[in-house]
């Protein structure tokens, strides 16, 4: 009896540990809300299949990928991630146009004192415009590094490269 309770407690911790916090979403709605200009805006979750999930380098669950409408329009769509800094993590935000061509990126929360620098507009603008048929983005030629975020700029452009990715194959099978 109490190694069942021990085991359900265990199994809602986990599924709880991969969810969005609801700061972030907050974050995500409001980056949202001023880059459409819309008061309204509805997000619909995207669903992947764990066959197709298992297949690309994101993770697409707890509606992380989305479809943004607004008044039945179709906006665009929104990814939510979380990648890796140099002792923490970092969640960010990207927006997608409808052929999934970025165009928003943001830093909705840093955890960590050094490296922040990566949520700065002028260095999110060199993810703008690129799209799954891009080439790879390549740290130190077509991403500049910045001084003293290294670690961060570089798992900034894995992640972004990992979601693009990740979209190419799920279109390539129709399963966007």
């Amino acid at each position: 009896m109490i190694k069942n309770v021990f085991f359900y407690c265990g199994i809602l911790l986990l599924c709880a540990s991969f969810s969005i916090p609801e700061k972030v979403v907050k974050k995500a709605d409001k980056v949202m809300h001023k880059f459409y200009d819309v008061d309204a805006i509805t997000t619909t979750p995207v669903v992947i299949s764990e066959t197709f999930n298992a297949e690309t380098p994101s993770e697409f669950a707890d509606g992380n990928l989305f479809k943004i409408t607004s008044k039945e329009k179709t906006l665009g769509y929104g990814y939510i991630g979380n990648a890796p800094s140099k002792t923490a993590t970092f969640d960010y935000l990207v927006l997608f146009d409808e052929a999934f061509i970025i165009t928003k990126s943001k830093v909705l929360v840093y955890r960590e004192e050094y490296g922040g620098e990566i949520g700065s507009k002028r260095w999110l603008k060199q993810f703008l415009g690129a799209s799954p048929s891009t080439s790879e983005l390549q740290y130190n030629d077509d991403i500049i590094p910045i001084s003293g975020a290294t670690i961060s700029v570089r798992s900034m452009t894995k992640a972004m490269n990992n979601v693009l990715q990740s979209i190419a194959i799920l279109q390539k099978a129709n399963a966007l």
